[in-house]
């Protein structure tokens, strides 16, 4: 398998005044690997990457390549709603060393089904291994089944990272063609893995890396007791890190840890003082704080 285990979709810490904290991601890379991660996945989605200028997002990248230094995979967001833009933010990242990378469905543009396969397609050509990203509720756009199948076909699109709440997906996928799947969503991990998934890109390894590799790890021994047993203790933290819009709780749950400086770029910020509450319970009562 390509990608299989636990990859931490990583944050972007900024600086009091809202530069890209790249001490403090080199750290963060240090706690990921630390905590056993298989792989880290800068500047996606949580990565808060529509705010990164283009420097800024190639910099990131190549910063986490450098840090991880092969102790484990990187998988780079360089994703884009134009072709042409993610073929070239792909092909720089290429030059850093990355393993693959996070190719997200084209947001706003709501292209068909070929042009859905001739994009994804244009980036695979590159050569590096593509994670395909399905998230119609941040893209307004679902990867049809037959797309996921046809595309398939090509030798470096080979996973494709399930963020739809759709168990069901995994099992379609999986009955229509060969290509690994990825958990997009924390909640849904143990049963996507159930079902034939190998793995997460995890929002909650940002806090607890070695807490779900062992879930992850368990599961996919078959050890599916003790994966319930962890997925139980933790059910309550993987729900209210997205009580509100992502990254936005993890990044609360982290400085409540000292990772880092709770700061955003707008449109981005803070949530409220209620949803900071309950999240911080739901972590004192796991266990996490």
């Amino acid at each position: 398998m390509y990608f299989s285990g636990v990859y931490t979709a990583l944050v972007t810490p900024f600086t009091a005044d809202g530069e890209v904290d790249f001490q403090c991601l080199e750290a963060l890379v240090e706690f990921n690997i630390a905590g056993g991660v298989d792989g880290i996945v800068p500047v996606g989605t949580t990565g808060e990457s529509p705010t990164l200028r283009p420097e800024e997002h190639l910099k990131v990248i190549e910063t986490v390549v450098a840090k991880a230094a092969g102790r484990c995979k990187t998988i780079a967001g360089t994703g884009a709603n134009s072709t042409a833009e993610a073929v070239e933010l792909t092909e720089a990242a290429k030059a850093f060393g990355i393993d693959g990378t996070l190719q997200v469905t084209p947001y706003y543009n709501k292209p068909n089904a070929s042009g859905l396969v001739q994009h994804f397609a244009a980036v695979a050509d590159i050569g590096v291994p593509v994670v395909l990203y399905n998230v119609p509720g941040r893209s307004a756009c679902e990867i049809p089944l037959e797309v996921v199948a046809e595309l398939a076909q090509h030798p470096d699109v080979v996973s494709v990272k399930e963020a739809a709440g759709s168990v069901q997906r995994v099992t379609d996928i999986k009955k229509l063609c060969d290509i690994e799947v990825l958990s997009g969503d924390d909640a849904l991990t143990l049963p996507m893995i159930k079902e034939g998934a190998c793995g997460v890109i995890s929002v909650a390894s940002n806090i607890i890396p070695a807490e779900v590799v062992a879930l992850v790890r368990a599961a996919l021994d078959g050890d599916f007791g003790t994966a319930q047993t962890l997925n139980d203790k933790y059910a309550k933290v993987f729900d209210d890190l997205f009580i509100d819009t992502n990254p936005i709780p993890v990044k609360a749950a982290m400085a409540m840890k000292g990772l880092l400086e709770e700061v955003y770029r707008l449109p981005m910020c803070s949530t409220t003082d209620e949803n900071k509450a309950v999240l911080k319970a739901s972590l004192e009562s796991s266990g996490v704080l």
